[in-house]
C-alpha cells in the first residue's frame, strides 16, 4: 500500500519556497558561482548571513576532502579556536585522515611516530580504542587498499569527516548545519514511519526516496 499521488499532487508549492530549498543547499556546499547565477535567475535576494566565511569554509571542506588535514585544522583553527576544541570526535577523525595520507604515502615511520605523538592520546578513552586499532592494523599491510580496512582509506570516509566538519563550523557560526533539504527529507521520513506503525502490518510501506522520485 502506498499514498495515492493524487492525494498530494495538487497541493500548491510556493516558488519561493522552492527556491529557498535549493539555495539552501548550494550555499551548505559551498556553490558560491553556483549561488550568485541562482540568485541572478531567480531575483532573490542575496542572504547575507548565509555567505559569511563561504569561501573559508569552502578552502576547509576540499583539503579535508582531499586528505589535506592538518591544513584544514590550521584554517579552522583560524577561523574558530574552539570548534575543534569542542568536538573530540571531529577532531579525532582529522588527525586519523592525515594518518591515513601517510600511509598512503608509504611513510610508514612519520606514520607510526604521528600516531604515537597524535593519535595515542586518544586511546586513554574507550570510545577511540576500537577506531585506533583499526588505523593502526593499516601498518601490517603491504598493500593498506587490500586490507580488511580499506574504507578508512575511501573517498566516502573523506567525504563523510568533510561534511561533519563543514556542519560544525555552520552550527558555530549560528546557520543551519543541515540543509533544507535534508531536514524535509527526514522529516518526511519520520511521518511515512509514523503513518506506517499507525496502519499496522499492513499498512505504508517503509518510505524510499529512491522510490518517491520515480513515482
Amino acid at each position: 500500500m502506498d499514498l495515492d499521488p493524487r492525494q498530494y499532487e495538487n497541493i500548491a508549492i510556493n516558488d519561493d519556497d522552492v527556491h529557498s530549498v535549493v539555495l539552501s543547499y548550494l550555499i551548505h556546499n559551498c556553490y558560491k558561482e553556483s549561488v550568485d547565477s541562482f540568485i541572478a535567475c531567480t531575483g532573490m535576494k542575496q542572504p547575507e548571513n548565509y555567505m559569511e566565511n563561504m569561501e573559508k569554509r569552502k578552502k576547509i571542506f576540499h583539503f579535508a576532502l582531499e586528505g589535506n588535514a592538518l591544513k584544514a585544522i590550521e584554517l579552522t583553527d583560524q577561523l574558530a579556536q574552539e570548534i575543534l576544541q569542542k568536538n573530540k570526535d571531529l577532531q579525532f577523525d582529522l588527525l586519523s585522515l592525515h594518518f591515513v595520507e601517510l600511509i598512503c604515502s608509504r611513510k610508514c615511520s612519520e606514520a607510526l611516530e604521528f600516531a604515537q605523538t597524535k593519535l595515542s592520546p586518544f586511546g586513554k578513552e574507550q570510545k577511540y580504542m576500537e577506531k585506533l586499532e583499526d588505523f593502526m592494523a593499516l601498518l601490517a599491510y603491504k598493500d593498506p587498499e587490500k586490507s580488511p580496512m580499506f574504507h578508512l582509506l575511501s573517498l566516502e570516509y573523506r567525504q563523510q569527516v568533510a561534511d561533519n566538519l563543514n556542519r560544525a563550523i555552520l552550527e558555530h557560526l549560528n546557520l543551519p548545519s543541515y540543509t533544507a533539504m535534508e531536514r524535509l527529507i527526514q522529516q518526511a521520513t519520520v511521518v511515512r514511519q509514523c503513518l506506517n506503525q499507525e496502519a499496522g502490518k499492513d499498512g505504508l510501506a517503509p518510505f524510499s526516496l529512491k522510490d518517491f522520485l520515480k513515482s
